[in-house]
């Protein structure tokens, strides 16, 4: 003959809840550990039973004296679940809010970036702009080193022509190198107004190549 299966803490919960709805009545503790073995519940778990009873507001508790009684009418469990529904409620609404901005959020983004032949265009052409970019920065480098190596062998030579040539080799690569600094900002304001969509891509793409904040004609 198998062993009876005791209550679990659910049905211990009902159980001592009855206790109270049958008789509307006030208990001690000790009258309510010994109610409890007569619905299944062991007194060495009434205490623990109707505290999470007490902690759900499902049974009420105050201390008259130096005695603490419990209580419970059907109404409490009924405000308890009202309670419980209403915020409930509140949080569903909110969720359906928050999904309804999520789903307009997503929607805004994908706006504008549909797969489409301009879009390819686009990007093709902001390629092609990045490409060339590039060239322009290489260009410049050679730029600069051709005249470096110029005013080294013009202090090598270390007389007045000499001196003089360097003079001009400076005053020639000085303005050239703002002439390409004058085009770099002329692309990057073709590139900002061509590809207003782009304007994270593109300063990152200055950032790589060296065009930074402190970028400026030389003086």
């Amino acid at each position: 003959m198998s062993k009876k299966r005791g209550l679990s803490l659910e049905e211990k919960r009902e159980q001592m809840l009855q206790i109270f709805y049958d008789s509307q009545d006030f208990y001690l503790l000790k009258e309510l550990e010994k109610l409890g073995p007569k619905k299944g519940v062991i007194s060495q778990s009434v205490k623990d039973v109707v505290q999470s009873l007490v902690d759900d507001d499902l049974v009420l508790k105050d201390k008259i004296g130096t005695s603490v009684y419990f209580w419970s009418l059907p109404s409490c469990a009924g405000n308890q679940l009202r309670t419980t529904y209403s915020k409930l409620e509140s949080d569903l609404s909110s969720s359906k809010k928050r999904f309804i901005e999520l789903v307009e959020q997503r929607e805004n983004l994908k706006r504008g970036r549909e797969d489409s032949d301009e879009r390819e265009a686009a990007l093709e052409e902001l390629k092609a702009v990045e490409q060339h970019h590039k060239k322009l920065k290489v260009s410049t480098t050679q730029l600069f080193r051709i005249v470096f190596q110029e005013e080294l062998a013009a202090y090598a030579d270390s007389d007045p022509a000499a001196l003089e040539a360097m003079n001009d080799a400076i005053e020639v690569a000085h303005a050239a190198a703002n002439r390409w600094t004058d085009n770099i900002f002329t692309l990057q304001q073709w590139c900002s107004t061509t590809f207003p969509q782009a304007k994270e891509q593109l300063e990152h793409m200055y950032r790589e190549v060296g065009i930074t904040e402190d970028f400026e004609y030389l003086q």
